[in-house]
């Protein structure tokens, strides 16, 4: 059975949703949905969709199986609960929301269809691997976590005001946070610090441009986590290490990691793979909503996760430790 997919928003990440639709077999793209008529048009002509600048039009035509939303987090405004009342399914860009509250009501609100988050990392080769040793008990319990999101760029207009982004360890940093939480879960509390220090002078920039916190667990286990928009022009570099009792995993990206044993003789596994993540994510609900099943990232990840951005955020403005 072919799956028939809308895109809502068709900005960058839109584009990447759009064109992992059409490396997958089983969907077919068949409309997108955009604030401007040209522009939306444009986008869909050489995808051949058809244009929609009304969701609930959309909806109403095009008897969608899964709507992929990615559209930027200030713009949620309800199409989400809009599309799980017309029992459309859902892939959800991070983050889904910029309150807490907003996002754990898209959770509820999304309960009788499969609904997913949009954090592509998960499936990557290297992060599948990890996770498979993880799971089978060859890594040892995780004592700690650290990673870090780096990049220079001016980004978007509403990426550099916080008020539409929520900063960057909210619209950034949160794919590493998220991978610490998917190891070793939801912290006891967060510690962080921010600031503005190479964009103060430029207009309309809110934003934080450089960032670091702590999270701390009951177990006793750590995560350190830093970010910065002041590194490398027009590269994005993202970096996480996990140490486990039993073995270590230094990952370049999702799909390039180095793990080593550390319990037995020192043995190293080398992951190296081209997996496209957005195509894989794409897979798996497609056949979480064949199969009747939750997906592998389920939009209360995305809640989730985000608890804990915000947590940070938080704590870096007041300047003081946040228990969650």
């Amino acid at each position: 059975m072919t799956l028939r997919v809308g895109l809502l928003g068709t900005g960058g990440i839109g584009a990447r949703h759009a064109d992992a639709v059409l490396a997958v077999p089983e969907l077919e793209l068949v409309a997108c949905c955009g604030r401007d008529a040209a522009r939306t048009g444009t986008f869909t002509a050489p995808r051949k969709a058809v244009s929609y600048t009304d969701l609930l039009l959309m909806l109403a035509r095009e008897r969608l199986d899964l709507l992929i939303v990615a559209l930027p987090p200030f713009a949620h405004d309800g199409q989400v609960e809009q599309a799980a009342r017309a029992g459309v399914h859902l892939l959800v860009e991070k983050p889904i929301a910029l309150a807490q509250a907003k996002a754990d009501a898209m959770v509820v609100a999304t309960a009788d269809v499969v609904a997913a988050c949009g954090f592509m990392y998960r499936f990557g080769s290297a992060v599948e691997r990890w996770d498979q040793l993880r799971d089978g008990g060859a890594t040892g319990r995780i004592a700690h976590f650290s990673g870090s999101f780096h990049c220079n760029a001016l980004h978007a207009q509403w990426w550099r005001d916080r008020a539409l982004s929520g900063g960057q360890m909210v619209e950034q940093l949160i794919h590493i946070v998220d991978l610490a939480r998917h190891n070793l879960g939801m912290p006891r509390s967060v510690f962080a610090s921010a600031g503005r220090f190479g964009h103060a002078d430029v207009p309309g920039y809110t934003s934080e441009d450089i960032s670091a916190l702590i999270l701390t667990y009951d177990n006793g286990a750590i995560a350190v986590l830093h970010a910065s928009n002041l590194a490398v022009p027009g590269r994005w570099t993202k970096q996480w290490q996990i140490i486990g009792e039993a073995m270590v995993g230094q990952f370049s990206d999702w799909n390039r990691a180095e793990f080593t044993s550390t319990a037995t003789d020192g043995t190293t596994e080398h992951i190296s793979a081209d997996t496209d993540p957005f195509v894989a994510q794409l897979q798996d609900v497609g056949a979480a909503i064949r199969m009747g099943r939750k997906p592998r990232v389920p939009l209360k990840d995305g809640a989730d996760t985000l608890r804990i951005v915000l947590a940070a955020q938080r704590s870096a403005d007041e300047k003081r430790e946040i228990f969650l």
